[in-house]
């Protein structure tokens, strides 16, 4: 039988070196639920115990159930009715019932809401494997985010009425920001909420979102200005509504791609709504929030498009024969797959790696704030650890999205040249992951976006400080040292290019040259964490081998250039892009 989680070595060996422990000790804090709730763990291996068999039926449900459908789904797509509802593609409507049925659509959520209380990693795992099988599925199984911030900043009340039945898979969400003309730049939203001066003080949406993932469902968190005098982000705050006759579908996007994810144009007629957490907080603290999760989420998704594009062309590249031999003997294929496949685990082992950070991030703020902490030296260093976190993760979510979601357009188009031109045929799958792919560089913020996110980490030298991290206080093997020598040498050529970037005036120079920069630090981050994996793998130490071979030299370019002062972008635009075309 096809199991998406038992099959992917790659995953199973993160299941297994990553030090899950830690985490589920954080995350169950201090394993205390276990008098209350019947499925909540004893101890540590129990906890891991049920994280293995939770990857393991849902990569059965995505291999056995899911995955034979996402053909279907990609030509039927989802159908806009006449009274603004959507009927979901027959393969979503019951991937989504099946999933609920397995209690896997509340994830992260607490046991007293019906939920599962998985760390944010083993999630990232389920949400990759989803993805694989059906990247436009993972679309609605991956906004679990909005019950995780329901969760987070709602009133007890709204989350007891909401949290149980997204919990069961009863309803889906959506988060509900984007305008016509507000959409990277979330501050000009302008949707209004409008608060009727009666003695209840109720919340009414009224306005057009578009561009809505999922629009259709029944949970919608809405980013509404509340203060009409405000006009930056201060004015904004965070709403929900739940879909009635006042929230009409008034258009599906006609897409490139994940074609089973409904993308909806929202109206607003003055529809009821609750304010989640306090006003003016909504694009500040709790959609920024919101972002961080999903943007983990679409770097999850990637992996899962990359991984199954890949798998279709490992398998022609070692059975179509041409010249008398199977393709996968040319040098030419031979490197492209070996590094489709590295390129794979080094957005596996970032992505992974970050969410690993936000785990214990939470688990530092949750002891904080909701364990029984007196001591002040404890809370001192809680305090200290979730701040450290929070600088660390500021960077490796956007590097993750970025790198991921990249990685997986490289991959699905190496796919297709695999194939060559049967890859362009509907005959197989991969013309299809090379549509899924293009909008996750794209959403959630576009890839240049997570570049200038991640960019004042590096420049602040938190990049070198993971790296450290990572590398420092632990006896290397012979066998590695002289890989470990190659990290700390671009290190210092990292080092040196920040340095050089942070003399300069301003801020162009280092958002002209963030991409670079950032491409700098992902390398030897990634180098670092595949690192440690060499110490338990001798396969992973043939990765690491590959991954410096072919970076540093990119690195020591990308040092070479930051260092060159080239401008010409910014001073010479009108020479180098041409004059404005003249459209008809």
């Amino acid at each position: 039988m096809a199991n998406f989680f038992t099959d992917n070595d790659d995953i199973l060996f993160s299941f297994e070196h990553m030090d899950l422990a830690r985490l589920a000790g954080l995350t169950e804090e201090g394993f205390k639920y276990q008098d209350e709730f019947d499925c909540a763990p004893a101890d540590a291996d129990d906890a891991i115990d049920n994280y293995r068999r939770i990857l393991t039926m849902l990569g059965e449900l995505a291999g056995e159930r899911i995955a034979p459908t996402a053909e279907e789904t990609d030509l039927v797509g989802n159908t806009l009715n006449d009274d603004g509802s959507v009927t979901y593609a027959p393969g979503i409507a019951e991937a989504i019932k099946l999933l609920g049925q397995a209690d896997l659509m509340g994830f992260t959520l607490p046991y007293r809401f019906g939920g599962l209380n998985c760390p944010n990693l083993v999630y990232t795992m389920s949400n990759e494997i989803v993805s694989r099988a059906d990247a436009s599925l993972m679309n609605i199984y991956g906004l679990q985010g909005i019950a995780e911030t329901i969760n987070a900043f709602a009133s007890e009340e709204i989350k007891a009425e909401y949290l149980p039945r997204m919990a069961s898979g009863e309803w889906t969400g959506a988060m509900v920001l984007t305008e016509p003309e507000a959409g990277s730049d979330l501050q000009a939203v302008k949707c209004a909420a409008h608060v009727y001066q009666d003695e209840s003080g109720n919340w009414f949406v009224h306005g057009v979102k578009r561009f809505i993932t999922n629009g259709c469902g029944e949970v919608l968190l809405v980013l509404a200005r509340s203060e009409p005098e405000i006009a930056d982000g201060r004015g904004l705050s965070l709403l929900l509504v739940e879909r009635g006759p006042k929230v009409k579908i008034r258009r599906l996007e006609d897409k490139l791609g994940i074609h089973g994810s409904p993308t909806c144009e929202i109206v607003f007629d003055r529809a009821p709504a609750k304010l989640i957490g306090e006003r003016q907080r909504g694009l500040i603290t709790y959609v920024m929030s919101l972002m961080n999760g999903a943007r983990i989420g679409i770097a999850a998704q990637s992996l899962g498009i990359a991984e199954a594009a890949f798998r279709v062309a490992r398998d022609y590249g070692h059975s179509r024969k041409q010249f008398g031999t199977e393709i996968e003997n040319f040098p030419a294929l031979r490197e492209l797959i070996s590094d489709m496949q590295i390129d794979i685990q080094a957005a596996r082992a970032l992505t992974y790696f970050a969410c690993f950070c936000v785990d214990i991030e939470i688990g530092a703020l949750k002891k904080l704030h909701f364990g029984d902490v007196s001591d002040k030296d404890e809370k001192k260093a809680l305090k200290g650890e979730s701040r450290k976190y929070k600088r660390y993760n500021a960077m490796l979510t956007p590097m993750s999205k970025y790198y991921a979601s990249e990685m997986s357009m490289r991959v699905a188009n190496g796919s297709v040249a695999v194939l060559g031109g049967s890859g362009y045929m509907k005959d197989y799958p991969v013309e299809r992951h090379l549509r899924d792919s293009r909008i996750t560089t794209i959403y959630e913020g576009t890839s240049q976006l997570q570049v200038l996110a991640a960019v004042r980490g590096v420049s602040s030298g938190s990049a070198i400080t993971v790296i450290d991290m990572l590398l420092d206080g632990r006896d290397w093997p012979d066998d590695l040292t002289p890989y470990i020598e190659q990290i700390q040498a671009g290190k210092a050529l990292l080092a040196e290019a920040i340095e050089f970037v942070k003399d300069q005036p301003g801020t162009e120079y280092m958002d002209l040259m963030g991409r670079r920069m950032v491409d700098m630090s992902i390398f030897l981050i990634v180098a670092a964490v595949f690192a440690d994996h060499a110490t338990a793998s001798r396969t992973k130490k043939a990765v690491l081998h590959r991954w410096l071979a072919t970076k540093i030299p990119e690195l020591r370019m990308d040092h070479e250039f930051i260092k060159s002062g080239e401008r010409t972008p910014m001073t010479d635009f009108e020479a180098l892009a041409g004059p404005v075309p003249v459209v008809e």
